[in-house]
């Protein structure tokens, strides 16, 4: 069955190493899966505010770019996180994307927990570190936050590099790129 894949690119500079990590990996799609990336710091996401608690907590239907955002991440079968590790967890902008998860939860009109139940969440990474438990916070928030919405947990696929063009010299990382999007997932029951 051919999977829609999201990348959703997390730095605020373009073509670093994590990009270049999560294209060596979509590189290896079988054909007929489809790949659609979007970079979350090129997108105008208007700020978060946390109404859960209040009686505005159910919002309108985003726009814009935001609406975008929305409709690629429930069009999606995999969602991958391609976010270099800043202070020890995911970017800035993939921190934004996830709190908006939050409003769009308490959207009844959106269904977007039950919708995201069942599809897949992978992670990308570079790091300045071969000591790749330095980014054991990035993939914590990751997969905790695959269990909450029940949906698959892929893992994250680390690289190592600190400039730009250093993950090129990462042979574990491209050797692990070739077949990271074949491995089994962790069902939604286990992740």
């Amino acid at each position: 069955m051919a999977r829609d894949f999201l990348f959703l690119l997390g730095s605020t500079r373009s073509g670093g190493n994590t990009e270049t990590l999560a294209r060596q990996a979509a590189e290896q799609l079988p054909a007929g899966d489809t790949a659609r990336w979007l970079s979350l710091a090129e997108l105008e996401l208007p700020g978060f505010r946390d109404l859960r608690h209040t009686e505005d907590r159910v919002q309108s239907a985003p726009t814009g770019d935001a609406a975008t955002l929305l409709e690629a991440t429930l069009a999606a079968t995999d969602l991958v996180i391609a976010s270099p590790l800043y202070w020890y967890s995911v970017s800035t902008p993939v921190k934004h994307y996830l709190d908006h998860w939050v409003t769009w939860l308490y959207n009844p009109e959106l269904d977007f927990k039950q919708r995201m139940a069942g599809r897949t969440l992978w992670g990308v990474t570079a790091l300045s570190s071969e000591d790749h438990s330095k980014a054991d916070p990035l993939v914590g928030t990751l997969r905790n936050s695959a269990a909450y919405m029940k949906m698959n947990w892929g893992g994250v696929l680390l690289g190592s590099g600190t400039r730009p063009g250093d993950i090129k010299g990462d042979a574990d990382a491209a050797a692990r790129a070739k077949t990271f999007f074949s491995s089994t997932p962790e069902s939604a029951a286990r992740a």
